[in-house]
């Protein structure tokens, strides 16, 4: 199509990307699995309060079809991330097949009608009901009792017993007393749990946290991942292997890891042998090793790459084990690509994606799923929303899309990202991050000006960006505004130096990081140093507000003339009050324990630092947020109100840790461009402004 180019100033460039156009294309995709002869996947429905539902590929037609209707809502709240919140399970009307060989895909891969399991968010049981729906209404059953808390008892990273007659996986209780544990558990299938909370087993305990109970093929032995406080999964854990031949697994056997080596993932290999990821070489990597103490683990195939990342969430696995006996793997540096490694040799070669090698160069955090010579995970690229594949590791080569997220945009409105490496001076730190241009068919700049441009935070901080389509940040380049996302010190894909580069140092990396790649951009020409703004959410949200406030001391320049937090953290020792269990000693390494560190954080929280520097500020929050609750905003919005700052606080009832409704999205995407436009000196077309209290 063929468009007229007319010159208009930036931010005010019209867009047929709208904020609704943005939420109705935010369907997340992840989590997926080979179930027979389809694949499922969980999808979010912005349009429905947020839902999470199970869907299929459906039958060879390739109809995709809804597996869990309203108001049923696929969502662990373990960690408060969840993660994976489905199982496929032979059907209750199906003999269990029994050993189905080694193998990194967490439900059964062939042999009859299949059965869901799901955690449901609303009270977080365990539930199951028949996967084809058939004609009869649908009602699942419950798998787990009811707890004396309400959503007291919550499930995730689920797999099925060797036998096929449980779900092993891990649970997280929350009593009456507000303490918390964590164990392995075993529930059974034919729902006697259900009202006898005594039906469900106890397998492990002992540790804080657990991830990836991992059943040997034979029945006899158990291998799982375990920490405890104050580390972080990506900090240090414990590869462990015990006997579970037995009603309890009473003894067990650390394999790999510790208190500085994070290993992840554990698989089987074969009776007596475990692959796992470790980053003992500074970069996580692939290993066989013997499930025994005092074995010394084999690389499989050692590069300077990352082959898993930060569990954030459980049930994801980054590789699996194919039906002759080569792992699909994730691998690779900043983003990950889809590999085959022979473990025999250690020869890794691209997966045959035929024409959308180039269309799907990132996949994504939720992992793969394996079956035979199937491969299933989640993909993109840069033209590319995030899209459910299928890959045959042999035979046909190509990559068969099955379901797509977002709509369809006209591919001249959308920004291509180019990887840029930015640093102020020729000396200083490199800093990885992502460049969106300003991208429009029909306007272009005015001759001499030079464009807005925000810096995007990622949260965690222990995440990091991929160059993959996304109409969030194409409703702002289309209209005129680049974007800079910035992979900052303590991102993970570049190795565990890279992410280490934020331990004991929050507050003071990722801001300088920010600022640096903003000022890099404008001393390139690229950007108006005097229109550069900055947003984030969480721990994002954190470092813009920390850019502009404590950011700013000993007199520093301000770099940011506006900043837009999302769900950020603003106070660090109320933080580590409130916040829930998971991330409640995460501060211990990021800045340092308390209450020896008591001074670093007063420094350092953005709270008390407001000042002439600090610019305007929109404050975007969830009124239901466990992790970064809404005090965390309100506290900063009556600083910046006694220091006369310009500033809005904008609250959304029914939002959590991440904006999920259709309407919130579309009132904080409008909300955002509007306040850029009223503190950088445009007007962009089509959204009301913002009040902005002093």
């Amino acid at each position: 199509m063929d468009h007229e180019t007319n010159s208009a100033p930036y931010g005010t460039w019209e867009s047929p990307i709208t904020a609704a156009e943005v939420a109705r294309g935010q369907v997340p995709l992840s989590f997926t699995t080979v179930a027979g002869d389809e694949v499922w996947w969980q999808e979010g429905r912005p349009d429905e309060a947020g839902r999470t539902t199970v869907m299929s590929s459906g039958d060879r037609s390739g109809a995709a079809r809804e597996m869990l209707p309203a108001p049923f809502n696929a969502r662990s709240r373990v960690h408060e991330y969840g993660g994976r919140s489905y199982l496929a399970v032979p059907s209750v009307n199906t003999v269990p097949s029994g050993d189905t060989g080694p193998s990194a895909n967490p439900g059964p891969a062939s042999g009859g009608a299949l059965d869901l399991v799901f955690a449901n968010f609303a009270d977080q049981r365990l539930y199951r009901t028949a996967a084809d729906g058939g004609d009869e209404p649908f009602a699942p059953a419950p798998l787990t009792p009811q707890p004396p808390v309400p959503a007291g008892l919550r499930y995730a990273d689920m797999v099925p017993s060797p036998d096929g007659r449980e779900i092993w996986c891990v649970r997280e209780a929350h009593s009456v007393d507000g303490s918390i544990s964590r164990a392995i558990v075993a529930v059974p299938l034919d729902g006697s749990a259900a009202t006898d909370p005594a039906a469900v087993r106890v397998l492990v305990t002992g540790a804080d946290f657990f991830a990836s109970p991992t059943p040997s093929p034979d029945g006899t032995a158990l291998a799982w991942v375990s920490w405890d406080h104050p580390r972080m999964p990506w900090d240090g854990t414990e590869l462990r292997v015990g006997p579970a031949s037995g009603t309890t697994v009473e003894s067990s056997a650390l394999v790999m890891g510790g208190p500085r080596e994070s290993v992840l993932h554990p698989s089987w290999a074969g009776p007596g042998s475990l692959y796992a990821i470790s980053d003992a070489s500074g970069w996580w990597n692939l290993y066989q090793v013997d499930a025994t103490a005092g074995a010394s683990p084999r690389p499989l195939c050692p590069r300077e790459e990352e082959f898993g990342g930060p569990m954030w969430q459980l049930g994801a696995r980054p590789y699996g084990v194919l039906g002759d006996g080569r792992l699909a793997v994730l691998h690779g540096t900043g983003g990950m690509r889809l590999g085959l490694l022979d473990p025999a040799t250690g020869a890794l070669a691209p997966a045959a994606l035929g024409d959308g090698g180039e269309r799907y160069r990132a996949f994504g955090f939720s992992g793969l799923a394996t079956a035979g010579d199937t491969v299933t995970a989640v993909a993109g690229g840069p033209v590319t929303p995030w899209t459910v594949l299928r890959v045959r590791a042999s035979g046909d080569p190509g990559a068969e899309a099955i379901r797509r997220e977002g709509s369809a945009a006209d591919p001249a409105y959308l920004p291509v990202p180019r990887h840029v490496p930015l640093s102020v001076t020729p000396d200083g730190p490199v800093v990885h991050a992502l460049v969106y241009p300003p991208t429009s068919p029909v306007a272009s700049g005015p001759e001499g000006e030079l464009p807005p441009y925000i810096v995007w935070v990622h949260g965690g901080p222990t995440a990091n960006v991929l160059p993959v389509l996304d109409l969030e940040k194409a409703y702002f380049t289309s209209r005129g505004i680049g974007v800079i996302d910035v992979d900052y010190g303590g991102s993970t894909g570049y190795g565990r130096a890279y992410r280490e580069r934020l331990r004991g140092a929050w507050g003071i990396v990722d801001v300088d990081d920010a600022m640096n790649a903003a000022l890099a951009l404008a001393a390139s020409g690229e950007a108006d140093r005097e229109r550069l703004g900055i947003r984030g959410g969480s721990a994002g949200g954190w470092t813009v507000l920390a850019s502009v406030t404590s950011g700013l001391a000993d007199g520093r320049e301000p770099v940011f003339a506006a900043g837009t937090s999302y769900f950020g953290v603003s106070d660090l020792k109320p933080f580590v009050e409130i916040t829930h269990d998971f991330e409640s000693r995460y501060l211990d390494g990021l800045v340092g324990p308390l209450p020896a560190a008591a001074d670093l954080y007063d420094e350092r929280s953005p709270l008390g630092h407001v000042g002439p520097g600090t610019c305007p500020i929109l404050l975007l929050q969830g009124l239901d947020d466990p992790i970064v609750p809404p005090p965390q905003s309100e506290s900063i919005a009556r600083d910046l109100a006694a220091h006369g700052i310009p500033h809005a606080y904008i609250a959304f009832e029914g939002e959590s840790h991440g904006f999920r409704k259709a309407e919130t999205i579309i009132a904080a995407l409008e909300a955002e461009l509007a306040f850029y436009g009223q503190i950088m000196g445009f007007t962009p077309p089509g959204v009301p402004p913002v009040k902005l209290e002093r």
